[in-house]
């Protein structure tokens, strides 16, 4: 996305290290993300020890490999949605690449062995000069970038540790059908780009301050932890005119450092479908909720809606007047199966 990060506003703070920027700032939120990511880690790690691994990845040796990327570039052709998935098991460790999934290499599962201490990381930004002498720009700056149908992840922290100078993508995504549980997805701008295809989180923890999730995909985001670390706007949708999904947060929760004042959303695209679900909301969500950015053509357009939210920033009567408060019926309609399943018939919780 072509934005200036901290546009505006004073200089960013310095470029945090992956130990810095991995956890929430404040005793008590990182207190409530432990007990958070722990209960999902049960869930998970039940899931996880069903797939016996096809190889294992392990940065000390242990494994067939010490490179995801090595690990994925080896795993079989297999395209066709009813092919046996490839399971990678990451041991705990830093990897410090860039991985890269190819369309051909479809139905992998990256099964990490614990999300908090496996990790993904590089530190591309979108301002960088490439061979060229261009700037690279922002959607050649992923540290894992997925064009392959029918993959898993759990258990992974996917990082981009470049720090707030601009766009510098953790995860883009351009497969479908594709799963991540227990995963952290860390960044500043635009942390994570769900760019087409069908995407389900669950019980995942997603930082940043602008833009930081964003794309023109159908995602769904069920029990995952929001985290916004300075004033800017949690998503920007680019959904294209007469799709029929877009991003749905779903008993979801939205904290932030303190002080941090955020926008549920602003619209990439001015058909920008955005949704959320009985989402606990602190403070650091504003009082009008929405914001047009400054494209009042976008607020006959975009479809920005909520039901059954809770907290400080749940403020349903000092919302902008184009946004939707969704009665219980309408709110049903947004199940990640219906969401989701498309023609095929999809089922997230069997993937």
């Amino acid at each position: 996305m072509r934005l200036v990060s901290c546009r505006g506003r004073p200089p960013c703070r310095p470029v945090p290290s992956i130990r810095q920027a991995r956890k929430p700032a404040g005793t008590k939120a990182l207190s409530l993300f432990l007990f958070f990511v722990g209960a999902s880690l049960l869930v998970t790690s039940v899931h996880a020890a069903k797939i016996p691994p096809d190889v294992v990845v392990a940065a000390d040796g242990t494994g067939k490999f010490t490179s995801l990327q090595e690990a994925i570039s080896a795993a079989p052709m297999r395209t066709g949605r009813d092919d046996p998935r490839w399971v990678i098991l990451v041991k705990a460790g830093t990897y410090h690449e860039r991985i890269y999934v190819q369309r051909e290499r479809g139905n992998i599962a990256v099964i990490g062995e614990d999300a908090a201490t496996t990790v993904i990381t590089y530190d591309l930004n979108a301002n960088l000069l490439g061979p060229d002498g261009k700037a690279i720009g922002t959607f050649r700056t992923p540290t894992v970038q997925i064009d392959g149908d029918g993959m898993v992840w759990e258990n992974i922290t996917i990082a981009n540790s470049a720090g707030p100078v601009g766009q510098a993508l953790a995860l883009r995504v351009d497969g479908d059908r594709v799963v991540f549980r227990n995963c952290r997805l860390l960044g500043w701008q635009d942390t994570l780009l769900v760019n087409r295809g069908r995407q389900y989180f669950t019980d995942c923890y997603i930082e940043g301050h602008v833009d930081f999730i964003f794309g023109a995909a159908t995602a769904y985001f069920e029990r995952c932890h929001i985290y916004c670390l300075k004033d800017g706007f949690i998503t920007a949708a680019s959904t294209p005119e007469g799709q029929p999904g877009g991003f749905v947060f779903s008993d979801c929760r939205i904290t932030g450092a303190d002080g941090v004042k955020s926008y549920l959303g602003r619209p990439w695209r001015n058909f920008a479908k955005t949704i959320f679900l009985r989402t606990e909301m602190s403070g650091v969500v504003r009082a009008e909720g929405w914001q047009n950015w400054n494209k009042p053509d976008a607020e006959k357009t975009t479809f920005y809606a909520e039901f059954g939210n809770t907290g400080a920033g749940a403020s349903p009567s000092t919302r902008v007047p184009w946004a939707k408060q969704l009665d219980a019926t309408e709110a049903a309609a947004f199940t990640s199966g219906k969401v989701l399943g498309g023609l095929d018939g999809w089922n997230p919780a069997q993937p």
